[in-house]
């Protein structure tokens, strides 16, 4: 299972930077040519509003994959291993609710703001590929944080994955 959430999550953060490059050339291009033209790429703040958004929700499932999140541990570093790892996995399926509930509800909204046919005020972009492009990566984070939060409460790795033979690589 870690594998094939790897595999994906990679895809998504590399789609995420992909993303985020374009934006910062956007914004460059943009700069300069207000500065030189006195013409700035038009609709540039929404692009780059939309493009964020995306990038977020796309880099996050690798971030929880590779426990890259902040966690605040002043009140747990005494603790024992076991009660740190149950009080990880119970934050772990605590977040994956909440992405959950984050996904469906962007996904909702998309749906809510295309029937009402908003668009974006310069450029008039469709205003639901905001909302749409937020769920997916909510919602795969919202899978390996349930994925994780299950075997932290089980006691296991949440970075190994099993081979064939049952030997945790």
């Amino acid at each position: 299972m870690h594998a094939w959430f790897k595999r994906i999550a990679l895809w998504f953060a590399l789609v995420g930077g992909a993303a985020a490059s374009a934006l910062a050339v956007l914004t460059v291009v943009s700069v300069l040519l207000r500065a030189t033209l006195s013409t700035p790429i038009q609709g540039d703040v929404e692009l780059m509003q939309m493009g964020i958004a995306l990038c977020i929700s796309l880099c996050l499932p690798w971030c929880q994959l590779h426990g890259a999140n902040i966690i605040v541990d002043f009140f747990t570093t005494k603790l024992p291993q076991r009660s740190t790892r149950a009080l990880d996995g119970i934050g772990s399926i605590l977040l994956a609710v909440m992405c959950l509930l984050l996904s469906a509800r962007t996904a909702a909204g998309a749906l809510a703001v295309m029937d009402a046919g908003e668009t974006t005020m310069i450029i008039g972009l469709p205003m639901w590929w905001a909302y749409a492009m937020l769920a997916p990566g909510l919602a795969l984070t919202a899978l390996i944080a349930l994925w994780q939060g299950q075997r932290q409460l089980r006691g296991l790795d949440v970075g190994a994955e099993a081979t064939a033979d049952g030997v945790v690589a």
